[in-house]
């Protein structure tokens, strides 16, 4: 519908840019938190919609059928059950507030803790989503670089002492630490250990996104900093979105009721959709332990086809660590390469890219990376869509077609 009416002088200052109308998917598209979409246990959740639906459907003619704001009970008492099993995390059901999405979460820890002109620390690369909202808060973002293992704690020690003498408290350190986005590491025990160790030095709690927590190839797991810290100066939150289904949105935040309290204050919304937790509670409880483990063997296929096509495609000028689990693989082409600009010839090329600088707190440093994401295409979308994605590097940025004697990498 077209409109004779003009709004423009009526939109506040610092609102986000305008959106651009949706325009479908690209024929290749290796980009958001997309997964497999094979291995939505479709049967399964139909089973357990019908079963709650006929239990306690009637319950939806209350708002939060009458189990309170912080969500619907039985899900609650599952990631208690699951939180204690996987990450080491002994909370009650008190401690948990389900949300819609960890970018609910997100937003209301922003919200409870963050103003205009507020300090945070975060790893040099992270989520976009996470830095995006910085960005329009007006929140300053020290990023601390990675290596293998995770933020560096020798860095973070350097930056917090120097922000002390500066007279800045740091409002949180936000950390991916397990299946971290973009690049896939897991922080090992000790450097969590050392992460508790400063922030209770210097009084800065830490905000610790595990939404990637259940894709690991390995299926083992170091315990969450939630569960290491014993000064409660911890906030943690995860999702459903990768393990189950991203268009569920729902999401959880552990945290003390000093912080509980203020953003249950604030999340305005009379409770995140409840059919959804419903659904998701009758479905984990007898499931969720076998899907998960099913899900990462045909994510870890699906990230062989990648790397295989990324060898064979680009030889040795496409560089990367292999992740230990999740969804996407971080990946650095040679530095002619600007993928702020790859993205769009790729786009018109059919092949959707996220270009390295908006994960980054450092856009130069990224600025020859992508993330892609390997869980949505299928392994022939995969192979079809690296190669077009080659052509276009070596047509827009001269990188070199793979020379035969170029031995693959395991």
């Amino acid at each position: 519908m077209t409109s004779s009416f003009d709004f423009a002088p009526l939109f506040p200052a610092g609102l986000p840019a305008p959106s651009a109308r949706w325009t479908g998917l690209a024929k290749y598209s290796f980009v958001g938190g997309n997964n497999d979409s094979e291995q939505v246990p479709l049967d399964e959740l139909i089973e357990a919609a019908d079963t709650v639906l006929r239990r306690e459907g009637r319950s939806l003619a209350t708002y939060g059928l009458a189990h309170g704001p912080q969500g619907y009970l039985p899900l609650r008492e599952f990631l208690v059950t699951k939180l204690k099993r996987d990450a080491g995390i002994s909370c009650t059901v008190d401690d948990l507030l389900i949300v819609s999405g960890s970018l609910q979460a997100l937003d209301l820890v922003n919200a409870t803790l963050l103003t205009r002109g507020d300090t945070v620390i975060f790893e040099q690369e992270s989520y976009q989503g996470s830095l995006t909202r910085l960005a329009r808060l007006g929140v300053n973002v020290v990023g601390i670089p990675l290596d293998q293992d995770g933020m560096r704690m020798d860095l973070l020690a350097s930056a917090l002492a120097d922000l002390k003498r500066r007279g800045i408290r740091p409002k949180y350190i936000y950390t991916i630490p397990t299946v971290q986005n973009p690049t896939g590491s897991i922080m090992p025990e000790s450097r969590r250990t050392e992460l508790v160790r400063l922030a209770t030095e210097y009084g800065v709690p830490i905000f610790e996104d595990d939404c990637y927590a259940d894709l690991i190839w390995s299926g083992q797991r170091p315990p969450a900093i939630y569960a290491m810290s014993e000064s409660g100066g911890v906030i943690h939150i995860g999702s459903f979105s990768k393990s189950i289904a991203p268009a569920l949105r729902v999401g959880f935040v552990v945290a003390p009721w000093e912080v509980m309290s203020r953003m249950l204050a604030l999340k305005t919304d009379a409770g995140s959709g409840a059919l959804e937790q419903m659904v998701l509670a009758t479905y984990c409880k007898p499931h969720f332990s076998t899907h998960v483990p099913a899900l990462t063997k045909a994510l870890r296929t699906k990230l062989d086809t990648l790397m295989e096509a990324l060898n064979e495609q680009f030889g040795t000028a496409a560089e990367f660590e292999e992740p230990k689990g999740g969804i996407f693989l971080w990946v650095k082409l040679p530095d002619q390469v600007d993928t702020l600009k790859l993205y769009q010839a790729a786009l018109a090329a059919g092949v959707s890219i996220n270009p390295g600088p908006e994960w980054s707190t450092s856009k130069g440093h990224s600025a020859s990376r992508l993330r892609l994401c390997f869980a949505s295409p299928t392994h022939q979308q995969i192979r079809d869509g690296v190669a077009v994605l080659a052509e276009v590097c070596r047509k827009e940025f001269g990188v070199p077609a793979r020379s035969a004697n170029v031995e693959k990498r395991a």
